[in-house]
C-alpha cells in the first residue's frame, strides 16, 4: 500500500516510503493506431499521495524511452530501489504527494509488467516478439487514458515527462485536450530530426544483427544482450554532453591490471569506457530487447508537424486546451533548445496559454533527471499558479 494521512509521519521528510506496483487489467480489446487489436492489455502502474474528493487533484508522470512506472520511493526493504524521479515527487518535493495524486504507468509495449513484446501471446504460449502490433506514443497515450477511466479521473491537474516522456505529454494535450488542465513537456521535440532517427537505427541495427535476437523470437534470458548493450551505450552517450563528460571522466585511465604483452589491447583503459560497459550491462539486466526496437521506433514515428497538410505545428494545437510550461536544457544536443522552442513558439501563434524556460545546465539530455532547484521551482509555481510561470 502507498503511505498517506498520518503514514507520513513514520517516513523520512520529503519521501514516499515504500510502494507496491499495481495492475489494470483491461479485458475489451484494445485497438492500436494501426488498427491490429489485442483481445485485452495490463498497464502497470504505481500512485502516490491520495485522490481529492473532487478527483481533481491527479498528476500523471510520463516515463522516457528507458523508465517506467517505478517514478518514486522505494520498492523492497532489502533491495531499496529507488524510483528514477524521486527526488521530483514527494511530499513537500517539486510534485508535493501531499497535495497531489500522482501516477506513473509502464507503457504499453514495456516490459515492466505492461503487456509488451516480452508478454506471452495467450493463443500460442510464447512471447510475442514481433507479432506485437506496432507501438506508437497515440497508443501509449490512449492507454493512460483508459487507466484513467478507471481511476474516476476524467480530468487531470497536469502531465509532465521528459524526452519520450514530453512526446506522451504533448500527445495528452492533442489527443485529450478536455482532459488535461496543464502540461510540463522537457528536453522533447514534436518530431525527431534525421539525426536523431539515425542514432535510433544504429541501436536498432546493433541488436537486429545480434545472432541472438533470432528475428525477435529469442526466449527469456537467451536475447541479444551484446546487441541490446552496444545500442544503450551509443544512446547513452547522445544523453550527454561533452562538457559534462569532460568534468565526469576527461582522460582519466584505469590503472593497469596485469599488463603486459598479453594484455587484450582492446580491453578498457579510460574511465569512460568503464562507465558505458557498466551502463549497457545493467540495462540488459531490466530492459527488453524487443522493447528497445519498439519504443525507438514510436520515437521516430512521433510527428505532430506531420498531422497538418503543410506541417504547420501551430494549426496542430488550435485544438489544445491546457496550459503549458516547456522546460529545455541548453547543453541537450539530442532535443536541442531550439526544438522545444518551436513547441512554444507554435503554442502562442495557437493563441495558448504558454511560458518557456530553458536551464543552464552542464549534463545534456539528461539533465531533467538530475538534481536541480531551478527547475523543482519553476514546475512547483506552475502547478499551483492560476497563471503561467514567467521566465
Amino acid at each position: 500500500m502507498n503511505p498517506s494521512g498520518d503514514e507520513y509521519q513514520s517516513l523520512e521528510e520529503g519521501e514516499v516510503g515504500l510502494v507496491t506496483p499495481q495492475d489494470f487489467l483491461l479485458s475489451a480489446p484494445f485497438t492500436f493506431h494501426n488498427g491490429s487489436r489485442l483481445p485485452g492489455i495490463t498497464i502497470r502502474y504505481e500512485t502516490y499521495g491520495r485522490l481529492n474528493d473532487s478527483h481533481s487533484n491527479a498528476i500523471l508522470i510520463c516515463h522516457a524511452l528507458s523508465g517506467d512506472h517505478h517514478c518514486a520511493g522505494v520498492h523492497g526493504v532489502t533491495d531499496r530501489k529507488v524510483g528514477w524521479w524521486n527526488h521530483f515527487i514527494g511530499p513537500g518535493k517539486a510534485v508535493d504527494t501531499r497535495e497531489y495524486f500522482v501516477i506513473c504507468t509502464n507503457c504499453i509495449g514495456g516490459c515492466q509488467g505492461s503487456t509488451g513484446p516480452s508478454s506471452i501471446n495467450p493463443e500460442t504460449g510464447r512471447p510475442y516478439g514481433l507479432s506485437f502490433p506496432r507501438v506508437t506514443i497515440e497508443d501509449m497515450v490512449k492507454a493512460q487514458a483508459q487507466l484513467m477511466d478507471y481511476l474516476g479521473i476524467d480530468k487531470l491537474h497536469a502531465v509532465i515527462g521528459g524526452s519520450m516522456g514530453g512526446m506522451q505529454v504533448l500527445e495528452w494535450a492533442v489527443q485529450f485536450p478536455d482532459r488535461v488542465d496543464r502540461i510540463v513537456p522537457m528536453a522533447t521535440t514534436a518530431c525527431q530530426s534525421a539525426q536523431a532517427i539515425a542514432f535510433d537505427e544504429v541501436g536498432r541495427q546493433a541488436i537486429i544483427t545480434d545472432p541472438k535476437w533470432r528475428g525477435g523470437s529469442y526466449l527469456p534470458d537467451e536475447g541479444p544482450d551484446v546487441g541490446l548493450a552496444v545500442a544503450r551505450m551509443m544512446a547513452h552517450i547522445t544523453y550527454l554532453s561533452d562538457e559534462g563528460m569532460a568534468q565526469k571522466f576527461g582522460r582519466s585511465r584505469r590503472a593497469s591490471e596485469g599488463g603486459g604483452a598479453n594484455q587484450d589491447p582492446f580491453d578498457v583503459e579510460f574511465e569512460v569506457e568503464s562507465y558505458l560497459r557498466y551502463q549497457g550491462q545493467s540495462f540488459v539486466n531490466r530492459f527488453d530487447a524487443n522493447t528497445y526496437l519498439y519504443f525507438t521506433r514510436a520515437l521516430n514515428l512521433f510527428d505532430l508537424p506531420g498531422r497538418d497538410s503543410d506541417r504547420r505545428l501551430d494549426r496542430v494545437f488550435e485544438i489544445v486546451k491546457a496550459r503549458s510550461l516547456i522546460i529545455g536544457f541548453k547543453s541537450d544536443w539530442l532535443f536541442p533548445p531550439s526544438q522545444n522552442r518551436d513547441i512554444v513558439h507554435a503554442l502562442t501563434q495557437a493563441g495558448k496559454q504558454a511560458s518557456y524556460a530553458e536551464l543552464e545546465m552542464e549534463m545534456g539530455h539528461d539533465s531533467f533527471l538530475l538534481h536541480a532547484p531551478e527547475l523543482y521551482d519553476l514546475v512547483r509555481g506552475f502547478l499551483v499558479s492560476p497563471n503561467l510561470v514567467q521566465s
